[in-house]
């Protein structure tokens, strides 16, 4: 019998990238498996990544933010 399986998250780090950790399968836009090499993955979210979808660390020089946590924007 198998062990009990973890649950796949996927945490956004505030102005930086969603780490998804546990078992995934990430394709292309045109349904191409991505193979993964370890199971958690840094996903852009910038948008300006050289290597995307993953993340290079390049938010951090370009200044990248995201929304504060409980900011109230009236939606």
């Amino acid at each position: 019998m198998s062990a009990s399986r973890q649950p796949t998250t996927i945490t956004p780090y505030p102005d930086g990238p969603l780490l998804v950790r546990g078992e995934v399968e990430l394709r292309t836009p045109d349904g191409e498996l991505i193979r993964l090499h370890r199971r958690t993955v840094a996903l852009c979210r910038c948008g300006i990544s050289a290597i995307k979808p993953f993340c290079d660390g390049t938010h951090k020089a370009a200044g990248f933010r995201t929304d504060e946590e409980g900011h109230d924007d009236g939606h």
